[in-house]
C-alpha cells in the first residue's frame, strides 16, 4: 500500500493523538507492533534491512507485524525498490512519503499512521537479529504500560569503525545523572503507543536532514522523561548497524554534528531540564583536563572534549537564531492577518 504525498493536518500540529484515535476507528485487528523504517537513497540497504525484518516476523508467524516505510524524499531508485518489497513481502507494508526534509517529519508521519501496540524505530542500514522479536516479546509481555527501550547496536561490518553503536552487557534504567545522547540509540528504539501519545510528535527542527542536524531521539527520551516515562536499555534486541564510516574524517564529522545538535537540546530544555547544563560543565572541565594529559572522549577513535564543546556552543546559538526567526515571523503573521481584519 503506497500513500504518496501524505502530511495528516495533526502531525504538522504535532498531534500525534489526534491523528491516531481518528485511525484506530477506522482499524480492526491492529498488528502487535509496527516497525517503522525511514529511508533516503538507500535503496539497497533498504532492502537488506527489510529483508531481516521480515526473516525476523517469520520465526514466529503467530503474532501480526506491520512495516511501515517512509520515502523522506529520496532521487534514486527507492520507490521502485518499495514497490517491489511491497509485492513479494508476507507482511503488511505501508508505504508513505514525507517530502518535507527531516528524519523527525518522516517517523512523525509513520506515527501517525501506525497501528501496532508497540512502535519500533529502525533505520534502514541496519539488520535486527533473528532473534530479536523474541526478546521484544519477552521484555514487553506483562510489563509496564508506558515505556521507551533501545537494545544493543553492534558493527555490522567489523571494517567500520567503532562508532554509533551501544554494546553495553548492563540492563540499566536511564536517570539525569547520565547524558541521554547514545543512552538509547534512536536505531534501535521501541515505545509503547502510549508514550507517543503522552510525548506527542518528534520536533522537526532536530535530526538528520533538519536545520539542527541531530539529537531528535535524544529530544523525544528528555521529553518521555519530563513526564516521568521509564527509560530503559536491555542488552538484548540486538540491532547490527552498517553504518559505512571507515574514514576517520567522517567519524569527526558526525561527532561534531552530534554534539551540535545536543547543544540546540540544552538550550531547548534549559527551563525544564537544567540538569542537562551539569552535563556541558562536565564535559568543559574534561576538556581542559585534556590539556593536562587527561582521557580523551573516545580513546579508542581518539575523539576529543573540545570538537563538543565547542559544537555544543554553536548549535546553542542555531536554536536561539530558530526560535527568534520563528517568533518573528508569527508576529509578522499576526500583524498580517489583523490588517485583513480591518
Amino acid at each position: 500500500m503506497t500513500i504518496e504525498g501524505l502530511k495528516p493536518t495533526a502531525v504538522e500540529r504535532g498531534n500525534i493523538a489526534e491523528a491516531s484515535v481518528a485511525l484506530a476507528k477506522t482499524s480492526s485487528a491492529a498488528p502487535f507492533a509496527s516497525f517503522i523504517v525511514c529511508t533516503r537513497n538507500r535503496a539497497e540497504a533498504l532492502e537488506t534491512c527489510v529483508r531481516s525484518i521480515e526473516a525476523a516476523c517469520g520465526v514466529d508467524a503467530f503474532v501480526r507485524w506491520e512495516l511501515i516505510v517512509v520515502d523522506n524524499g529520496s532521487t534514486d531508485d527507492t520507490p521502485e525498490r518499495i514497490a517491489r518489497i511491497i509485492a513479494a513481502s508476507r507482511l503488511t507494508v505501508m508505504h508513505l512519503v514525507e517530502r518535507r526534509p527531516g528524519l523527525a517529519a518522516a517517523r512523525n508521519l509513520a506515527i501517525s499512521r501506525a497501528r501496532g501496540g508497540i512502535l519500533i524505530f529502525i533505520d534502514d542500514d541496519c539488520e535486527i537479529d533473528a532473534h530479536y522479536l523474541r526478546d521484544l516479546e519477552c521484555h514487553y509481555e506483562g510489563g509496564e504500560d508506558a515505556l521507551i527501550r533501545g537494545g544493543r547496536v553492534e558493527l555490522g561490518d567489523v571494517s567500520d569503525l567503532p562508532f554509533t553503536i551501544k554494546r553495553s552487557s548492563a540492563r540499566e534504567r536511564f536517570t539525569s545523572s547520565v547524558h541521554p545522547g547514545g543512552f538509547v540509540l534512536g536505531c534501535n528504539m521501541t515505545m509503547h503507543r502510549e508514550v507517543a501519545l503522552r510525548v506527542g510528535a518528534f520536533d522537526e527542527r532536530f535530526g538528520a536532514g533538519a536545520p539542527l542536524r541531530s539529537a531528535e531521539d535524544t529530544d523525544y527520551l528528555v521529553r518521555a522523561y519530563r513526564l516521568g516515562i521509564p527509560i530503559e536499555y536491555v542488552p538484548d534486541m540486538v540491532v547490527f548497524h552498517h553504518h559505512g564510516r571507515r574514514a576517520r574524517e567522517t567519524i569527526e564529522t558526525l561527532h561534531r554534528n552530534y554534539s551540535f545538535g545536543n547543544g540546540a537540546l540544552c538550550v531547548k530544555h534549559i527551563r525544564t531540564a537544567p540538569w542537562l547544563l551539569r552535563h556541558f560543565y562536565w564535559t568543559v572541565r574534561s576538556a581542559f583536563a585534556e590539556i593536562f594529559g587527561g582521557p580523551r572522549f573516545d580513546p579508542v577513535l581518539h575523539l576529543s572534549h573540545w570538537p563538543i564543546v565547542l559544537m555544543n556552543l554553536v548549535g546553542a546559538l542555531k536554536f536561539v537564531g530558530l526560535f527568534v526567526a520563528a517568533r518573528r515571523l508569527g508576529q509578522v503573521e499576526q500583524r498580517a492577518k489583523e490588517q485583513l481584519q480591518r
